[in-house]
């Protein structure tokens, strides 16, 4: 372990080379797990740094060798998983990725949850209450939520989202680092209030479509005929001309439209449009019944290497793992 990498240092719960502590005393501030280390000798040299502010915890934690860790359900609170260095294997329900400092992951309590943490893999994780993070997204819809909250696994590191939320994050790290927590409560509760709203509406979830309808303002009757045809068909090869006949206004105004009330292009649109409708009939499909060629064919999609980066980008995983899943 890099000792440069080390966070919260004035905040140990604990250093050890024993398994067993190390299980019992996460245990106790995370929830009950397995932990194996699959290292040749067997040794651990583990240490957690932990502070924990009102809905959210900031937890800095290393093995120091490979382990297996399998939690199971979190059931009471997310967890973000930034690597500090280092990669590991995440599994939480059917998506699964290969974690780096590039890609954190984002784990909800409802998914079973498996890992493989590499030596030299210390982490930063950033706990959020469940309850805390549901009523926040309740206040956001205006409306009690009818199904638990799951954010998709995988995280970009590099992505403005990201980084602007852990923006917010590091103003906490960083008075936690301080010595004394120096931030004034009112100021903290609004900051935890802010890292909770960003983390909703800046990482795809099963509520962001709810979330960017309630919020869009509303759209021009024109850009709302081009977006009618795009998702009354998708399949077909639409051309933004095409779109912008059928809406009645010039190719510079139809995609002027689509970004100011969409926020994304015509064509990326449309794309977004198929890649949806994809990945329902995967879910959808046995295995055995179509291929993911097919399949992504029949959507308009006919270069399957474009195809299978940008579903990948979108739900966290491959769609061969959704056709299996």
């Amino acid at each position: 372990m890099a000792a440069t990498l080390e966070m919260l240092r004035d905040h140990t719960l604990f250093r050890t080379e024993n398994l067993d502590e190390a299980r019992d005393k996460v245990a106790r501030v995370f929830c009950a797990h397995r932990l194996l280390t699959t290292s040749p000798d067997g040794r651990l040299n583990a240490v957690h740094n932990r502070v924990v502010f009102d809905d959210i915890a900031l937890n800095y934690l290393d093995y120091g060798t490979d382990v297996l860790i399998t939690p199971g359900e979190l059931t009471s609170f997310f967890l973000m998983q930034i690597p500090l260095s280092g990669s590991a294997e995440v599994k939480c329900g059917s998506q699964e990725i290969h974690s780096t400092p590039g890609q954190a992951s984002l784990a909800s309590p409802t998914e079973f949850l498996d890992m493989n943490w590499h030596v030299e893999n210390p982490q930063f994780l950033v706990y959020l209450d469940r309850t805390a993070l549901e009523a926040t997204l309740s206040e956001l819809l205006q409306a009690p939520i009818s199904v638990p909250l799951r954010f998709d696994l995988s995280v970009d590191t590099t992505s403005q989202n990201f980084l602007r939320w852990r923006s917010m994050v590091d103003v906490l790290l960083q008075d936690a680092e301080s010595k004394e927590l120096s931030l004034h409560s009112a100021v903290r509760r609004q900051l935890e209030g802010l890292i909770k709203t960003a983390l909703i509406a800046g990482f795809r979830n099963n509520y962001s479509e709810s979330l960017e309808r309630f919020s869009r303002p509303a759209v021009p009757r024109a850009i709302r005929r081009a977006m009618h045809l795009c998702e009354n068909s998708p399949e077909q090869p639409h051309t933004v001309g095409e779109l912008a006949l059928s809406a009645g206004v010039s190719v510079r105004s139809l995609q002027a439209g689509f970004k100011t009330h969409v926020g994304m292009t015509p064509t990326d649109y449309l794309r977004d449009l198929r890649l949806q409708r994809v990945h329902a009939e995967l879910i959808n499909h046995a295995v055995g019944e179509s291929s993911v060629a097919q399949i992504a064919f029949e959507w308009g999609f006919t270069h399957l290497g474009r195809f299978s980066q940008r579903y990948r980008a979108r739900f966290g995983e491959l769609p061969s793992q959704t056709l299996r899943s």
